[in-house]
């Protein structure tokens, strides 16, 4: 309450500091551990940065914006194989948005996602058959990871990455 003669001046909120500030590059961390019969975490493709090893049986790797790589989990008890998942993802830019996926910090853009044993198996054939016509899966055009994502979710085959394809791939891009 104010004393009667006396003015109030209003308060306006101050504008936020982070709207004047530009964003900051935060790279992708994607951890990575290995435990013999336990749990196998590791990349199936993808160039890091830079990799930080914790201690003998864990580790991470930090991509740069923009970078696309390929996480496998295979976890196991006394009993055999519990989990399979593969995971194509895009480390997000400070524009885009990020989802949020386990062991990836902040999170990334899951451009694909197979569970179970079949389904990773078939994604590794796919990737096998990209390196063999000596295309990096990196370079790889994203909106072909989330045709196969779609294409595995329906049950349906997966389609063939090819050189023609990968070369209209580079062609928008050179065009961007």
């Amino acid at each position: 309450m104010t004393a009667p003669g006396s003015h109030s001046v209003p308060s306006f909120p101050q504008p936020s500091l982070r709207v004047a500030l530009p964003p900051r590059l935060t790279p992708m961390r994607v951890s990575l551990a290995f435990v013999e019969h336990r749990v196998n975490v590791w990349l199936r493709f993808g160039q890091p940065a830079r990799e930080i090893v914790l201690d003998r049986w864990r580790r991470v790797a930090v991509f740069t914006p923009g970078a696309v790589c390929c996480r496998v989990k295979w976890i196991g008890n006394d009993y055999g194989t519990v989990l399979w998942q593969l995971m194509v993802l895009q480390a997000p830019t400070p524009c885009d948005d990020a989802q949020r996926v386990a062991g990836v910090q902040p999170g990334a853009r899951i451009l694909l996602r197979a569970d179970g044993e079949p389904q990773v198996k078939a994604v590794l054939a796919a990737i096998d058959v990209i390196e063999a016509l000596g295309i990096d899966p990196c370079a790889v055009a994203v909106t072909y990871w989330r045709t196969v994502s779609n294409r595995i979710a329906a049950r349906l085959p997966l389609p063939a990455y090819t050189a023609e394809r990968h070369a209209a791939h580079l062609a928008r891009e050179a065009l961007q």
